[in-house]
């Protein structure tokens, strides 16, 4: 039940951290207009590349390492401060680079200076401590907090189109603020620790080697967005943005699973139970695949209406990004289940590095060509591609160590019971009036038709449910 509880705080903040931009974004898009749109965009692209160098693999890295030590509180301490001293001094680095970068930059300064506070935010966050304990509560509901601060300064503040620094600003500042709420617990949880017993340079090279992938991965998050605002427009770069917003809401229901049971899973890697690692990343797998499926089809019916329906005129072409994007939702759904809930507990950094890496190539060498055909449209092709690559590498890696009857039984029923949803809903949205209430009856016409095909397939998703109801009444 723990996992479960945790699943759910998890998703709660991922889907809270997406919805705060996805509920002002229909008021954004309309009061910055797409020109201070895709301004934040492109410039927010650039400030995360310098995120990435202060973060330096520590997400995935320190999860893991305090899921190892939990349980010795001192080595739990050594541990914590060893990884936060690390991450400060690589916080710095990383300004002192963006400051240099500037001296060379001059274009858009305002929005670059205010977008560094994000940059600032990095040295403190110790969500990562949290993480590894296991204990989501504490980062779900202060950051909760904030964001909900964030909300309402936005409507309250953001104008015109003229307000662009204020609302990079406004956001920037509640990552902080998110980040410096978590520090009064944490000298609750752990011990004084001696500065000559702290050695935090023993965590470098295993950062650097979690480092890797972590820059492929935001090669292909961030780099096309600077490729689009560079080669395209900056209003190009906006549209992707806004995309994207909408799909990883939905991939945030898929893989809130990924930050739970990493820890989770490490745990049981250090008490030697690989056998019941294995069947964690089936049920894992099969949980995924349930929601992932319907969450890919049901956005590729309803999207070509549904993003100029939300963010208003101007923004229709983000309703065929969209649809063309959808598809990443199942690919990254099944990347995470395979590479952080299964590669990474089980140490292989690796084989989870060349994965993303090769994501990343498959992205670059397709961007420029596709792109230059296609625009936008091109950009999201080459996202797919590059997802679909991790995935199917993925699989290939884990091919001597995994049933693949065992990780896939049973999916099938999930894709049939996508397609025929598919089927029903995206002819609704073709032949019907464009209205909200329409498009509310064609997501629940679509949830009732896979939620009724699964039972009646006899979905192995529907006895867990069952079997988790039972248990929860009887107590």
């Amino acid at each position: 039940m723990k996992v479960i509880k945790n699943y759910f705080y998890n998703l709660s903040y991922q889907v809270l951290s997406l919805i705060v931009p996805l509920v002002t974004s229909a008021y954004v898009s309309r009061t910055l207009q797409p020109a201070g749109v895709g301004a934040n965009a492109f410039t927010g692209s650039i400030i995360q590349y310098f995120v990435l160098l202060a973060n330096m693999g520590i997400g995935y890295y320190a999860n893991r390492q305090i899921a190892y030590v939990r349980e010795n509180k001192e080595k739990l301490s050594q541990t914590f401060w060893e990884i936060q001293i690390l991450k400060t001094l690589m916080t710095l680095a990383a300004y002192i680079c963006f400051e240099i970068f500037m001296i060379f930059y001059t274009k858009q300064s305002g929005y670059m200076w205010a977008q560094s506070i994000n940059l600032v935010a990095v040295a403190f966050d110790i969500s990562w401590f949290y993480d590894g304990l296991e204990n989501f509560k504490i980062t779900v509901l202060k950051n909760s907090l904030v964001k909900l601060g964030s909300t309402a300064a936005i409507f309250i503040w953001i104008k015109g189109p003229n307000d662009v620094i204020l609302y990079i600003l406004i956001l920037a500042l509640s990552t902080l603020l998110g980040n410096l709420t978590l520090w009064p617990d944490v000298f609750k949880d752990t011990e004084y620790v001696k500065a000559r017993f702290l050695n935090p340079w023993r965590h470098f090279l295993p950062m650097v080697e979690l480092f890797i992938p972590q820059i492929a991965v935001q090669v292909y998050v961030q780099l096309n967005r600077t490729m689009l605002g560079v080669m395209v427009s900056e209003k190009a770069s906006g549209y992707y943005q806004y995309s994207d917003n909408l799909v990883k809401l939905l991939i945030s229901f898929a893989t809130a699973s990924g930050a739970v049971l990493l820890p989770h899973v490490a745990n049981a890697v250090a008490h030697g139970d690989l056998k019941g690692v294995n069947r964690m990343l089936y049920k894992s797998f099969d949980f995924i695949s349930a929601i992932a499926y319907p969450m890919t089809f049901g956005l590729a019916a309803i999207s070509l209406t549904l993003a100029p329906k939300y963010y208003g005129p101007g923004y229709g072409p983000v309703g065929q990004a969209m649809m063309i994007e959808s598809i990443i939702i199942l690919m990254i759904a099944w990347s995470n289940a395979i590479g952080v809930q299964y590669l990474l507990p089980l140490n292989k950094n690796k084989e989870f590095t060349i994965s993303v890496t090769l994501g990343a190539i498959v992205n670059i060498v397709l961007n420029f060509p596709f792109i230059e055909l296609w625009g936008l449209n091109g950009a999201m092709v080459a996202t797919v591609a590059s997802e679909v690559s991790v995935t199917l590498y993925q699989l290939w890696v884990i091919r001597k160590i995994v049933n693949y009857k065992l990780l896939f039984w049973g999916t099938w029923k999930y894709l049939v019971s996508s397609i025929l949803m598919f089927i029903v809903v995206f002819a609704m949205n073709r032949f019907v009036s464009n209205t909200w209430l329409m498009l509310l009856l064609e997501v629940s016409v679509g949830g009732i038709i896979y939620i009724g095909m699964a039972y009646l397939l006899k979905a192995s998703v529907i006895d867990e449910i069952k079997d988790i109801l039972v248990k929860r009444f009887k107590k």
